[in-house]
């Protein structure tokens, strides 16, 4: 069996493969092709020397929904819904993104309002309809957009989580006025509040052509080339989803590419059993993503905003993402100031070192002018230094500065911006990142971990082997997982024992059926529950774990001292006063797959020998310092550095700065003992 897994990243595609027994271990890492993704896809296929038609499992993750929502490329689609309410999705909250700015606009609304159709209906709050459907009224508006050439349209009615039959309708009234339309109900997600409700319906509705197109197009290319395995899809939640399935729920792919990191660190957590948190980073040549890892689960939330107020109701890991990649490019502002991103170089042309036309400064061409990158990337691609100084020139004498203090400038920018983010993971949650340990990822996060850390007062950075094809890893150790929820609003005390207990069972029952759906026996399946809590009269709720059996009046009284411990830890208050209340119900199910030992499939990117022994001038802190060279594969494990060191592996580079430690742990991480604050 070989199991396969490939993230396509906005300048690399990643592949990680492993043969069942972990006898044997294949990588690869080429260039993303942006006119073709799928191009890309089979380019590190060849490159791993591997055969489509050997291959059982493919587990792909991507940027393609992300981009498209972020680049508004989806066909817009149209979007019905409730007389009166035709103005929401564009109205939003009544608050505001920056309190104090008066020139502050909103995002552009993810579907004009020319292309949002109100029907007459009106379902009450608590499911019984005041206002009957208007068919004939739907069927018009179905028509006009017909005529309008739009094939995708989202339903989003008030009040349809507690009543879905008018959406159901809808729906079954625009396919047949539509042949082959592409149909998204607001009610698949029965949240209460309309808003981000009717967002995720739009959000779906939007890619579900980008997504069904560029699937079909990947499955069915696989599938000529000789492909005879499962294709599956990466899920925003931390789990995968059969391609066939991520085609019908594409809101749920949004953060498919980071959530493949997150699974890599999370699966580290066998092997430190201390129960010490995990701060996952993932720095690619595009991005900069950081995840919380907590008892082996990266953390989750259900308040995603793809943009200010465009709120999506899905669960979502906690992936906070800022444009601070190796390819993001410095420039300078109006008042005079070095800028970093968000616009990236990407993987065309690149950045200026890389010799494909690029002509602005990256962080990687201020790298390679620190001496901190080996000029051919480990023989993948040789670098331009003349090119890199060039680019970096252009920041540098506008603002009087020399070519390498402005180097160091764009790296300690990028530093102070990827140390932001973690701050709004941890420290938004009421977490201290210093409890943590750091876990770096991606072709470029390695050579910047250990200053973040040093930055935000985490003592010690692991960074795993083969961390530039993390993603490409962790989806090779992902399980299928699906979240069901339902609204249930109703206070803890008094709470209808019997109605609890019936919607969490039917819960429980719809996940356990697409998992047995898809192959899994009973003895392969995990289930756990989780209640939004809050107290009543609050605007917003906290995920708080629930027992797995049927709920007493004991079992109630202990869950509201949960939510209690669980709102003191994420908001730093708690009140034994207030009364709390349930809102949401979700029964999460995963249905395990095979994995390797790790210790096994590690052990192959690890072999005893002398380091090499070469030096490279690095600059730290304007200051050149001899810095030993170490291959990783010639290091052995519980080998101990001390800095200034790099050590280099075939799609990462490490950089240990002077007074930080190295140790190879017996798995092969790199452990990094940060002995400096900044």
């Amino acid at each position: 069996m070989l199991r396969v897994g490939i993230d396509v990243g906005g300048t690399f595609t990643d592949l990680f493969a492993w043969r069942a027994g972990g006898a044997e271990l294949r990588t690869a890492k080429v260039m993303t092709t942006p006119n073709d993704l799928i191009d890309g896809v089979l380019e590190a296929v060849e490159a791993a020397d591997l055969e489509l038609g050997e291959i059982e499992t493919i587990v792909h993750g991507s940027t393609t929904a992300t981009n498209a929502l972020i680049e508004r490329t989806y066909p817009e689609p149209a979007f019905i819904t409730t007389e009166g309410f035709r103005d929401t999705i564009e109205m939003g909250r009544p608050h505001r993104e920056h309190l104090y700015d008066p020139y502050q606009q909103r995002p552009a609304p993810l579907v004009r309002r020319t292309n949002r159709y109100p029907v007459r209906e009106k379902i009450r709050a608590d499911g019984s309809i005041r206002t009957s459907l208007d068919e004939e009224q739907v069927r018009s508006v179905a028509r006009r957009i017909a005529e309008s050439g739009t094939r995708n349209v989202a339903v989003g009615l008030i009040n349809s989580y507690a009543n879905s039959a008018h959406e159901r309708r809808i729906g079954e009234l625009v396919r047949e006025e539509i042949p082959g339309a592409l149909v998204a109900l607001s009610s698949d997600n029965p949240k209460f509040r309309e808003l981000p409700r009717f967002v995720t319906a739009v959000v779906r509705a939007a890619l579900l052509p980008v997504m069904g197109e560029y699937l079909e197009r990947l499955e069915a290319t696989l599938r000529g080339r000789g492909f005879e395995g499962s294709l599956f899809v990466i899920k925003s939640n931390g789990g995968m989803i059969h391609s066939s399935g991520a085609r019908e729920c594409a809101e749920e792919l949004i953060e498919s590419g980071p959530a493949g990191g997150v699974a890599a660190a999370a699966a580290l957590c066998e092997h430190f059993r201390d129960g010490k948190g995990l701060l996952c980073t993932d720095m690619g040549g595009t991005s900069f993503d950081v995840c919380l890892i907590e008892d082996g689960q990266g953390l989750v939330r259900d308040d995603y905003e793809i943009d200010w107020d465009l709120p999506i109701v899905t669960p979502m890991l906690d992936i906070r993402s800022v444009g601070a990649g190796g390819g993001s490019i410095a420039w300078i502002d109006g008042g005079g100031s070095i800028r970093l991103g968000p616009r990236s170089a990407g993987a065309d042309p690149g950045p200026a070192c890389y010799g494909r036309g690029g002509t602005e400064p990256t962080v990687t061409d201020a790298n390679l002018l620190l001496g901190r990158l080996e000029p051919t990337l480990g023989g993948k691609l040789r670098l331009d230094p003349d090119a890199a100084e060039r680019a970096v020139a252009t920041v540098a004498e506008p603002l009087g500065l020399a070519v390498a203090a402005c180097a160091e400038g764009i790296v300690r920018l990028c530093v102070e911006q990827v140390a932001a983010a973690m701050k709004l993971v941890s420290v938004d949650r009421g977490r201290d990142p210093r409890d943590y340990r750091l876990v770096s990822f991606g072709g470029a996060g390695p050579m910047h971990a250990a200053e973040i850390a040093a930055l935000i007062g985490v003592e010690t950075v692991i960074v795993p082997p083969l961390a530039g094809v993390a993603s490409a890893f962790g989806g090779t150790m992902m399980d299928v997982r699906y979240d069901i929820e339902t609204t249930f609003y109703m206070p803890c005390e008094g709470v209808d024992l019997l109605a609890l207990n019936e919607r969490l069972a039917a819960l429980d029952a719809e996940g356990v059926g697409r998992l047995e759906a898809d192959g899994f026996a009973a003895e392969e399946i995990t289930l756990t529950r989780t209640a939004g809590m809050r107290y009543v009269g609050q605007s917003y709720e906290v995920d708080t774990p629930l027992p797995a059996e049927e709920l007493d009046a004991d079992a109630v009284r202990t869950v509201a001292e949960e939510f209690n411990a669980c709102h003191l830890r994420e908001h730093g208050v708690a009140s034994e006063e207030f009364p709390a209340a349930f809102v949401n119900l979700r029964a999460s199910v995963s249905g395990a797959v095979p994995k390797p030992e790790l210790a096994g499939l590690f052990a192959q990117t690890a072999a005893i020998g002398a380091p090499s022994g070469t030096t490279r001038e690095v600059l730290f802190g304007g200051i050149a310092h001899e810095t030993p060279i170490y291959q990783r594969r010639e290091l052995g494990l519980d080998a101990r550095l001390e800095g200034p060191a790099i050590i280099q592996d075939v799609d990462a580079t490490v950089l240990i700065p002077p007074g930080d430690r190295v140790v190879l742990d017996s798995l092969g991480n790199v452990v990094i003992s940060i002995g400096r604050r900044r």
